[in-house]
């Protein structure tokens, strides 16, 4: 008798459990990095055009970066506080309707799974089973598509996206200040594109998207902001303002 132990039965758990949530934060990571990048580069990369003054560049660069981060920080937890309250709404709501009208909960659920192709009758048995074990849970993933164990946290929205907008606001505000005056816009220019490369790349690989379009939109996204700006200052340092 074949008594192997496959990695499904070790592990009744979905591997898959979670996976969803952990990539979304990624890519949100990446976009706010690229954003602090972008951003950071093409006001410093302006400034950089009007003035050689240093004091004048790291100012910007830092009043960039924490405008950035907070603005970031703050919309995130604006946008994500609201999510979580409309889904904390609509649990209540489904609690209310379990506790109030079972019967017709468990039909309900019995004919959302035979929309997803589940026979009649495996259907009923399947709802009866699920409502047994967490009916809340069940008519929350099956019915509103949400998962009462990963509901939103507003407050890691809002730090997740302030911590990547400063790492990538980090990157052209020392390359800037750095180097000697004749080498700040060509060092600043080669790190933001090295950058925005790989970050292109990382944004493609975790969407599941072709990595060269990705990498090519970043890196002329980027090197237009850039472009723009840095003329834009030169323009305003010609004209004395």
């Amino acid at each position: 008798m074949d008594e192997t132990v496959t990695g499904d039965q070790r592990h009744p758990e979905a591997h898959g459990a979670g996976l969803s949530t952990r990539l979304n934060w990624l890519r949100a990571g990446v976009l706010g990095a690229n954003d602090g990048i972008v951003s950071t580069a093409g006001l410093v990369v302006g400034v950089a055009g009007a003035t050689d003054s240093h004091t004048a560049l790291l100012a910007s660069g830092l009043a960039g970066l924490l405008a950035g981060a907070l603005s970031m920080a703050s919309g995130e937890y604006v946008s994500v506080s609201t999510q979580r309250d409309s889904e904390q709404a609509a649990l209540a709501q489904e609690r209310r309707e379990l506790a109030e009208e079972p019967a017709y909960e468990l039909a309900e659920l019995t004919g959302l799974l035979e929309q997803r192709g589940i026979a009649a009758g495996l259907a009923r048995e399947v709802a009866e089973q699920l409502t047994a074990r967490d009916a809340l849970a069940a008519h929350a993933r099956v019915e509103l598509g949400i998962d009462p164990e990963q509901i939103v946290n507003p407050w890691h929205a809002a730090w997740a996206s302030c911590v990547s907008f400063t790492v990538g606001a980090l990157l052209p505000l020392l390359a800037i200040v750095l180097p000697p005056v004749s080498l700040r816009v060509p060092v600043t220019v080669v790190a933001v594109l090295c950058a925005l490369v790989l970050t292109g790349w990382a944004g493609a690989r975790l969407g599941g998207s072709p990595v060269g379009r990705s990498v090519l939109r970043n890196v002329a996204g980027g090197g237009l902001a850039m472009a723009v700006t840095y003329l834009a200052g030169s323009l305003l340092g010609a004209a004395g303002v």
